[in-house]
């Protein structure tokens, strides 16, 4: 698939509020600084067309952007180091909980992790409540460029290791750079996939 547009159309705080429509949505999302942005811009071939999700109040927020005028990237707020207090992570957490559970349109959603660190107790979690919840999701390690080859393979090998012990059958998963552009083509041909297995509704009759 090649990305030859894609525009921000809105940002919403509720699931409820989200654009209606009927094209397939692909969310992303992961803990802070996680390279969330970058990789989204880097997928879309724009510099700054994530640049929503650091203006604050943004990250806060659901936001949608229209790609090619057949699908939809959801950016999702990230998890794990808001700085917004108790009463407002659970109010993120809600946000976000709401949208991956109730939202139809929904295809997949691609869970971030930091290629660089140990699992992670929140993303274990997060992965462990999709699982528990049938909600369909793959993995996307990002800043693969910071790791030597050797130590990369090693951290996600350990990464799926530790998910084994818990899954029989691992999701989907991607090594990704956003600087190197390393696993873009895989995400975009994966999307194209999904959407292609698809029926079309509109011949059945």
């Amino acid at each position: 698939m090649e990305v030859k547009k894609a525009v921000f159309v809105e940002s919403n705080s509720d699931w409820r509020k989200c654009p209606k429509h009927h094209l397939p949505e692909f969310a992303f999302i992961g803990r802070s600084n996680v390279g969330k942005s970058s990789l989204i811009n880097k997928i879309t071939n724009q510099k700054n067309l994530a640049k929503t999700s650091a203006t604050p109040g943004k990250t806060l927020l659901i936001n949608h952007f229209l790609v090619n005028d057949n699908w939809y990237l959801v950016d999702l707020p990230g998890y794990g180091f808001a700085k917004i207090g108790m009463e407002g992570r659970n109010k993120l957490e809600k946000m976000i909980k709401d949208y991956v559970l109730m939202r139809e349109e929904l295809f997949n959603l691609f869970v971030l992790i930091d290629c660089r660190h140990e699992p992670q107790k929140n993303d274990l979690e997060f992965i462990e409540f999709l699982g528990s919840n049938g909600v369909p999701f793959s993995i996307v390690f990002t800043k693969a460029d910071k790791l030597s080859k050797s130590r990369l393979v090693a951290n996600v090998q350990a990464y799926k290791s530790k998910l084994q012990e818990e899954w029989e059958e691992l999701p989907p998963i991607f090594v990704t750079s956003s600087e190197s552009g390393l696993g873009k083509e895989e995400l975009l041909e994966y999307i194209d996939s999904i959407m292609n297995a698809t029926p079309d509704d509109s011949v059945i009759e």
